[in-house]
């Protein structure tokens, strides 16, 4: 599940960003006890990003953020969900707790994806 933010969303105040954390921190204990946590992380602004690329036989590095986009990703869960529906429920709680859209997408674990 991954969580974004937008440029042009709703300021939230110091209480209710505070508040946000103590839920999301909440969110993530529930899906400690249910036993579906594996990993979970906030990333920084996308304007404090650097992006690489391969251009051939070199590298160029710039200031980020990789696209032009609206929005960006926040930060990221990875649970281990029985299917669809399992998942989408832990999305419901967690846009909730963090006050975010939050996407869901299957985590691509085929070991032969990661050979090519």
């Amino acid at each position: 599940m991954a969580v974004h933010y937008t440029d042009n969303a709703p300021t939230l105040s110091d209480e209710e960003i505070t508040q946000s954390y103590a839920d999301t921190a909440e969110f993530n204990d529930k899906l400690r006890d249910a036993g579906v946590f594996v990993f979970a992380g906030g990333l920084r602004p996308a304007d404090v990003a650097t992006v690489v690329r391969h251009t051939g036989t070199d590298f160029m590095i710039t200031d980020g953020p990789f696209s032009e986009t609206k929005e960006h990703l926040a930060g990221f869960w990875v649970i281990s969900a029985a299917d669809l529906d399992e998942a989408l429920e832990w999305a419901r709680q967690a846009t909730v707790a963090c006050r975010g859209p939050v996407e869901v997408r299957p985590f691509d674990n085929d070991p032969a994806a990661t050979n090519k």
